[in-house]
């Protein structure tokens, strides 16, 4: 089967690379090696992920993260169970995130990565992709998944210059900026002034797990680009993670695109961590497909759905379908698609071509 170059919305790679100690420079076969007999996260072993499976996976751009979570209700107290994501302050949040940064940075000179910053650069690793498709650095666009790293609003231009290109203002739970998964409610304040400070330097917003309410009014009040990264369809798998069928035929009609999730527990409707697993739910590729035909059928076109993978967000293969060993298992979507009527102009839409004319729109000069 031939190797179709992947544009992968959503990879938590600086963060998967800090959090479990691993080097992402070396074959997935090595380091689940060196997790043998590690037993700190379930995840430990069945790690999907690493630069060279990516380039093996065809997977020449994506969409990579810098995620640290600061919100306004952080609990200290009896029970208190310490997250490698949570941090007592914004300030501290904002640390965290440069840590991640520095990370990609490092990458980026030793020839690992190519930071995307302008159309220029997007056509031009495009371009040598195409050419050499797993021979290439892999192209990263730089996200924040949860905005609290962000110290005020009129800090976003500080990380603009870093190279910040999307911003997803809410995690899980409550940022100082909008609600996220598990809440609902509206922005705050801040989060209003952050989508005008945003909409100004040119950064697009990333409305992936924002709660319905902050979703609407963030649709209502921001007029940039607007990508959902990596989200599934709430008709197939009820729950507030997922997207309904009216917030998907809104972002169509804002242009946007939609990156399916790998993540098992959004293929699955009444998935419970730690208990269900791949082989009890039956989740395959197939299921992935299942999203991606739904936001085709509801769009009239496959011109809004892609990938959005989330392949190294804290889990391995105990929460993956179960078809998927490594993220270069991606490529078996193609044919799956091309046995329910998809052609091959559609599938290289879905593929990569979709998030190509996004942030050829999105991206600056």
């Amino acid at each position: 089967m031939p190797t179709r170059l992947i544009f992968d919305a959503h990879l938590d790679l600086a963060w998967n690379a800090v959090s479990f100690n691993r080097d992402l420079t070396l074959p997935v076969d090595d380091l689940r090696r060196r997790e043998e007999g590690m037993d700190d996260h379930k995840a430990r072993k069945k790690l999907t992920t690493s630069l060279p499976e990516l380039r093996r996976g065809g997977v020449a751009l994506c969409v990579a993260t810098l995620l640290a979570r600061g919100g306004p209700e952080q609990k200290f107290q009896s029970g208190y169970k310490r997250t490698d994501l949570d941090f007592a302050t914004q300030s501290i949040a904002y640390a965290a995130a440069h840590a991640q940064l520095a990370y990609y940075q490092l990458l980026e000179k030793q020839g690992h990565l190519r930071m995307i910053r302008t159309r220029r650069d997007l056509d031009a690793h495009y371009d040598a992709a195409v050419k050499n498709p797993t021979g290439v650095p892999l192209g990263i666009v730089l996200s924040m998944e949860g905005a609290d790293p962000i110290v005020s609003p009129d800090q976003a231009a500080e990380w603009f210059g870093n190279g910040l290109r999307a911003i997803g203002p809410a995690h899980y739970g409550r940022s100082h900026y909008a609600y996220g998964t598990a809440t609902n409610g509206p922005l705050s304040e801040g989060g209003v002034r952050l989508l005008k400070e945003m909409q100004r330097l040119g950064i697009a917003l990333d409305v992936t797990h924002l709660s319905d309410d902050s979703m609407a009014q963030a649709l209502d009040l921001f007029d940039g680009p607007v990508l959902a990264s990596h989200h599934n369809c709430r008709a197939l798998v009820p729950g507030d993670r997922q997207l309904t069928d009216e917030q998907i035929k809104r972002l169509v009609q804002r242009d946007a695109v939609i990156g399916a999730a790998l993540d098992a527990w959004m293929l699955y409707p009444n998935w419970e961590r730690g208990k269900t697993t791949p082989e009890s739910s039956g989740v395959t590729l197939q299921t992935v497909a299942d999203h991606v035909d739904r936001v085709c059928q509801l769009a009239g076109s496959t011109r809004h759905s892609a990938i959005g993978s989330d392949l190294d967000g804290g889990f391995g293969t105990e929460q993956t379908p179960l078809d998927l060993k490594t993220i270069a298992d991606m490529q078996n979507i193609a044919p799956i698609l091309s046995q329910r009527g998809y052609g091959e102009d559609d599938i290289n839409a879905i593929f990569h071509g979709n998030w190509l004319r996004f942030f050829r729109r999105a991206l600056p000069a």
